[in-house]
């Protein structure tokens, strides 16, 4: 989660979109009356048009079917239900959230690798990739009980001395 929001707050004045305030994560979507894990909203604007749901586990059809009815109960059109997963993508799955397009109005569901959506981020905004690496290692340090598992802190500090080292 915090590897997303750290992209959001690194790159969204640029993007023209803005974080939304981050929901207990502790506690079940429909209990907070969020959409997602994390919500992006244009700027000047606080309705979500793209919702990131992060799994520690594989992604499945079951949460697939319930980012379907969060989109249906939306108020407003959300253009982007993203899962960002620290397992293996099922490509039975990845095809199953790919026929709710036309369901949902347009909605694009798709399944993103972790440290895929981490490398690809830093390779698009390579400029900012210091403003991206700060704002996530604060995320990180103000977090008192860190739910960032060994592995993608360790990965997080190779990509750190990579791009800091320039290479």
């Amino acid at each position: 989660m915090l590897i997303v929001a750290a992209a959001y707050k690194a790159a969204g004045e640029r993007l023209s979109e803005n974080l939304l305030p981050i929901n207990a994560h502790n506690a079940a979507d429909l209990q907070t009356g969020s959409i997602g894990d994390v919500e992006i909203c244009l700027a000047g604007d606080s309705a979500v048009v793209t919702a990131y749901e992060m799994k520690m586990k594989r992604v499945t059809a079951d949460d697939i079917d319930c980012a379907v009815a969060k989109i249906a109960r939306a108020s407003v059109r959300i253009n982007n239900y993203l899962f960002v997963t620290t397992d293996a993508i099922d490509p039975v799955v990845v095809e199953y959230a790919k026929k709710f397009y036309e369901e949902t109005g347009g909605t694009e569901i798709a399944i993103l690798d972790c440290i895929g959506f981490l490398r690809h981020f830093l390779h698009m905004f390579h400029r900012i990739r210091g403003e991206y690496l700060n704002a996530y290692q604060e995320l990180v340090l103000s977090e008192p009980d860190s739910a960032v598992s060994q592995t993608l802190k360790e990965a997080f500090l190779a990509l750190r001395q990579v791009a800091e080292s320039g290479e």
